[in-house]
């Protein structure tokens, strides 16, 4: 999946002076890592700077993540005291998160509130259930419904109630209802793309700067699957 972008291959779903929310593929990285990618960050550095015509550095701070080959809206801030004040509504619960997820086994339940507990193993960067009460274990809930469907994939609209690592990946599987392409997870084979079928819908909270109410929504990519499966956008 490497790859080499411009600021103009970003599509741009939310922008302010305060504020900006890209609609991130399959395969994009958000922050620089080993594999000298282009990032998000610094494609958004990069659009800034172009379109503003500002010199010197220009500040984009990292207020979420989405994992390399899952899809979706991806908010980052463009000054300190609105980076600030996003991690303090991340902090206290303040923000809602929606994703939709293609999985191949349909969950016995149309709509459920899933509740484990989770540990991530580092070495393997991927998360197991666990007990409750071990001291490397963090509670895991989520609240999911089925929305869509083809005659072999269904479709969940999942509300993250917590914020843990790859937690939608493994609680889906925990239920025997993997994503599709996850093989980290239990899917049959991985998409040829490498990326897998979760996609971040959309995202609300309190402007930090405005006070007012702001959601924003992730069309889902471009795909023969995703577009089976989508209610009408």
């Amino acid at each position: 999946m490497n790859r080499t972008e411009t600021y103009k291959d970003l599509v741009i779903l939310y922008e302010d002076n305060h504020l900006i929310a890209v609609n991130k593929r399959p395969g994009d990285i958000v922050q620089g890592d080993k594999t000298q990618d282009s990032s998000l960050m610094d494609l958004l550095k990069e659009y800034i700077k172009v379109k503003y015509k500002k010199p010197g550095d220009v500040f984009i701070g990292l207020v979420h993540r989405l994992d390399r080959p899952v899809s979706g809206v991806v908010v980052f801030a463009r000054t300190s005291k609105a980076l600030s004040r996003m991690n303090e509504l991340f902090r206290h619960g303040e923000v809602k998160k929606t994703y939709w997820a293609v999985v191949k086994n349909r969950p016995q339940m149309e709509e459920d509130t899933l509740v484990h507990h989770l540990r991530k193993n580092e070495k393997q960067n991927k998360s197991f259930l666990s007990k409750a009460g071990n001291t490397d274990s963090k509670k895991a809930e989520l609240y999911y419904q089925l929305i869509g469907s083809t005659d072999r994939y269904w479709l969940l609209e999942v509300d993250l109630k917590t914020g843990r690592h790859h937690q939608i990946r493994a609680q889906l599987a925990a239920i025997g209802s993997p994503i599709r392409g996850d093989l980290k997870y239990g899917s049959e084979r991985s998409n040829r793309d490498g990326s897998i079928h979760l996609h971040g819908r959309s995202i609300t909270f309190e402007h930090p700067v405005k006070k007012t109410p702001l959601t924003i929504l992730a069309p889902s990519p471009k795909e023969s699957l995703w577009s089976a499966i989508v209610p009408i956008e």
